[in-house]
């Protein structure tokens, strides 16, 4: 039997046809139009209709049932292939250096060697330093596979490499407001490994507000440790804290971070209008935390804008200032307190007359693009030519939060932000993957249909 087949286009706004006519009422509205959405020119793709083992390619199962560990020389997982955009995601449990290593025989209890939170911070770091290329069928120097069970495999220095179904077995799980940098954070899919599981090392949380941290991980390309929404980008709420048993008491390290929380002030003109550096993405953070999150509509990001400028001037007028002295704009005191927690809060109702309950203040549509209005419940389609690359708009973030929701982020190192990226891109292309697309019909542009299924 033939798949059925349906069609991803924007309805010509000047086409009387019955089907345009009908596709304009049902789909999100698209204010920019374009000819291409007339019948004639419409670009077919193709709905799966097979089951999950057609998906996979037929060959090699899924693995349907939890097991302690694969089976010994073999990854355990199954197969997968550059078409349908997996990754086998951690080898197997097994002695250093592979198959022909020595270490403690597998149906041996686990071994608790005593380590410090600071050495395992210092190992951590080695191989983010080092760049260690992400291999689930390669062994570092040190005899530690390269993925992800892997790396907090060696981070903990255990006598042999594990996977995310035994890891568990040398830790007890602890909660949020207990970790430390040196613990992890471990999402385990029994009932089928090749789906999301993960495993990160927890290196220290990145604001005041513990909404995000320092994860230090093994991931495509490489070993490297990046600012991460608690608990992760993709299966959140199934990622578990855990405590190695071994660790005893020290002073804890951390990795730090890209900015570090505590630096000189960078000069002014890194605050300016239209500036783009990390600077402004601490700042507006910072700020958020702060009880300036409802300035913001999206973001904060990179790029300095009118909201980074109302919340700053919020800030500054909690602490007593007036007239220009509260201009918006961060100098070394209003930076120095919010980076240190210092000073007040921004009140729920600030002398501006901004009320929390009011809601975020509106941002701009991508330049020279209508609003877009909802229909159906779902968010307007704003048009093929807002993620364009180079495309830097309110929607671009809004896609990106969206993926993230839905448990498509991986490809992001930071962000989402406004500026469309190759990462945004190939969220996009596995999310339309795992709807059954294949072929130019998963080319990570997202259009009207790709958009609605995004936010059903």
């Amino acid at each position: 039997m033939e798949s059925p087949v349906f069609e991803e286009f924007e309805p010509a706004s000047d086409c009387d046809c019955p089907g345009c006519v009908h596709w304009r009422r049902v789909l999100p509205y698209s204010p920019a139009g374009r000819a291409a959405g007339h019948p004639a020119a419409r670009r077919p793709l193709v709905v799966a209709t097979a089951t999950a083992a057609a998906l996979r390619g037929g060959a090699i199962p899924a693995v349907a049932a939890p097991s302690p560990s694969p089976a010994p020389g073999t990854t355990g997982l199954p197969g997968d292939s550059a078409d349908q955009g997996q990754e086998t995601p951690q080898g197997p449990q097994g002695p250093l250096y592979g198959p022909g290593g020595q270490a403690a025989p597998l149906a041996a209890p686990a071994q608790i060697r005593a380590i410090t939170r600071a050495e395992i911070i210092r190992r951590a770091r080695k191989w983010v330093t080092e760049k260690v290329p992400y291999r689930t069928n390669a062994y570092w120097s040190d005899g530690y596979r390269q993925d992800c069970s892997g790396y907090v495999s060696m981070a903990w220095n255990l006598p042999r490499n594990e996977w995310t179904g035994s890891l568990a077995s040398y830790a007890e799980k602890i909660s949020r407001s207990e970790l430390q940098p040196g613990d992890m954070l471990l999402f385990h899919n029994a009932a089928d490994p090749v789906e999301g599981s993960h495993v990160v090392l927890f290196g220290g949380w990145s604001d005041p507000e513990r909404t995000s941290y320092l994860a230090c991980e093994l991931a495509p390309p490489h070993a490297r440790a990046r600012t991460t929404p608690y608990a992760y980008w993709t299966n959140s709420s199934r990622c578990v804290p855990y405590r190695y048993k071994g660790v005893t008491a020290s002073t804890a390290g951390s990795v730090p971070a890209a900015v570090p929380r505590r630096t000189p002030f960078p000069g002014a003109s890194h605050f300016g209008p239209g500036a783009v550096n990390a600077y402004v993405t601490e700042l507006g953070r910072t700020l958020s935390g702060r009880g300036g999150a409802r300035f913001y509509a999206v973001g904060p990001g990179p790029r300095r804008t009118e909201a980074d400028r109302r919340a700053t001037r919020a800030f500054q007028q909690a602490q007593g200032r007036r007239g220009p002295a509260a201009d918006g704009l961060p100098g070394p005191v209003t930076r120095g307190l919010l980076v240190t927690g210092r000073g007040q809060d921004i009140p729920r109702h600030t002398k501006s007359g901004a009320s929390a309950s009011a809601g975020p203040a509106p941002s701009a549509p991508p330049p020279g693009a209508a609003q877009a209005p909802a229909s159906h419940g779902v968010p307007g389609y704003p048009g093929r030519a807002a993620f364009r690359p180079g495309a830097e708009n309110a929607y671009v973030t809004r896609l990106g939060r969206q993926l993230v929701r839905k448990g498509f982020g991986r490809h992001y190192t930071t962000g989402p932000g406004p500026r469309w990226t190759e990462a945004d891109r190939r969220n996009v292309e596995d999310f339309q993957r795992a709807q059954g697309w294949r072929g130019g019909a998963a080319d990570g542009h997202p259009g009207p249909e790709t958009w609605r299924r995004l936010f059903l």
